[in-house]
């Protein structure tokens, strides 16, 4: 792996969270992702469930783990199956965990090859009374394409079908809103990393490069300081192309007198940074540009306050649209007329504001959470305020990730330069 070894006690520590969860007598079966097809025989580079990392840290293809904390066998109340290596696979693929490697990774003394599996896992499976299996519940996941939790769950349900299945994503759900401390630290390096590409994306840009260009510095970055690439599509929007929320085409050439949105995080031992900055192609912003720049930067400061335990993310998102609907009139984009007279369904702001301020933040970038939860200490939320004014030809999106505690919120980013002044003074330098 690019990353440095992380402690087990991670994994070590969110077993035993989930395992508080699980009905007496039960079973969780997890699987490693796919490999998934590319075209020809190429496949897409491996990433891990997050799900299965985050209880086991073996990020391998071909890996199954199993927790079942009431077995009457002591030594089959934690397992994990992995791939068993060979010459040809040494030769053709690299290197394979060894049983030894695997226990050392997840914390797991007892590791069996992937064809053991079917013989163990019959046996344990007539033992139990539940068994937890996994499946993406994110509220936003769409696919045509059936997982290999998805096949897995067809066939235990047709081969034991007097057992009683569960969902394991209720669970993860509510682990991954709390991050333990070693997650904190693996999150806070990948905003490490983050903050230098950024920096060096600072002394980079001038007018007439293409976006793709910016991209490539910001991927340069990432891949020397270890990370296992972008923790999503990276967006580098110049111009009209940053009032595109989601714009993913990098292809355009910065031109004089623009405003460039970033929206990059980096991906370190599978867990996720999540930034947004904006900075002026000519190297300083025009007065206009700079007032909505300040605008942004204002409620996002406000946003980060409101940010502590207790707090409910749906009366967060209205009161930080309420924040805006001040700004934008002060900016003569929206009137006090438009406010009294809006729908509220569609508040007035959300013509020139319309998504979220936060989402949770860890293994995925849009990380699995309960919305109706109310903030609390261990979560790591992002905090992403914007003004797109299309009209304008320009996009303002500022975007730090924040830690909550007990003792007020913590920027995982606050080095990282946004202020317009120290913005515009890394780019003279």
């Amino acid at each position: 792996m690019r990353y440095d070894p992380i402690n087990p006690e991670l994994f070590i520590t969110n077993r035993k969270r989930f395992i508080l969860s699980m009905e007496p007598n039960s079973m969780l079966i997890c699987n490693s992702n796919d490999e998934m097809p590319r075209n020809g025989d190429q496949c897409f580079p491996f990433r891990q469930n997050s799900d299965m990392f985050g209880l086991c840290g073996l990020d391998q293809e071909e890996t199954v783990l199993v927790l079942y904390p009431d077995c009457v066998k002591y030594e089959m109340r934690e397992i994990a199956f992995i791939k068993k290596t060979n010459k040809h696979i040494a030769i053709w693929e690299g290197h394979k965990y060894s049983k030894k490697e695997a226990s050392e990774v997840s914390g797991i003394k007892n590791i069996y090859w992937l064809d053991e599996m079917d013989k163990i896992l019959t046996e344990l499976i007539h033992l139990c009374d539940h068994i937890y299996i996994n499946s993406n519940e994110n509220d936003s996941y769409r696919s045509e394409v059936e997982t290999r939790d998805l096949r897995f769950a067809k066939y235990m349900r047709n081969k034991y079908p007097m057992h009683s299945f569960k969902r394991a994503q209720p669970i993860f759900k509510q682990m991954a809103m709390f991050k333990n401390k070693y997650e904190v630290e693996l999150m806070q390096h990948a905003c490490n990393i983050t903050e230098k590409a950024f920096r060096r994306v600072l002394k980079f840009v001038k007018p007439g490069i293409r976006e793709y260009d910016i991209e490539a510095e910001v991927s340069h970055e990432f891949t020397i300081n270890q990370a296992n690439g972008h923790a999503y599509a990276p967006i580098i929007a110049s111009g009209k192309n940053a009032c595109v929320l989601h714009y993913g085409e990098n292809n355009d050439i910065c031109k004089p007198g623009d405003v460039i949105l970033f929206d990059f995080g980096a991906e370190y031992a599978n867990y996720a940074a999540d930034l947004s900055r904006c900075i002026p192609v000519s190297g300083k912003f025009t007065e206009r540009q700079k007032d909505v720049y300040n605008a942004v930067l204002r409620v996002m400061k406000k946003a980060i306050t409101m940010m502590v335990p207790g707090t409910l993310l749906n009366e967060y998102n209205d009161a930080v649209g309420r924040i805006m609907e001040k700004e934008l009139i002060g900016l003569g984009l929206i009137t006090e007329e438009d406010v009294k007279n809006e729908n509220p369904k569609m508040p007035a702001y959300k013509k020139y504001f319309m998504h979220g301020t936060s989402h949770h933040l860890g293994l995925d970038v849009h990380d699995l959470s309960n919305r109706n939860v109310p903030f609390q200490a261990g979560m790591i939320l992002t905090c992403e305020p914007g003004i797109y004014i299309p009209e304008e030809d320009l996009g303002i999106r500022l975007e730090d990730d924040i830690l909550i505690t007990d003792n007020g919120p913590v920027n995982l980013m606050a080095n990282i330069p946004i202020e317009v002044e120290d913005v515009e003074g890394v780019m003279g330098r």
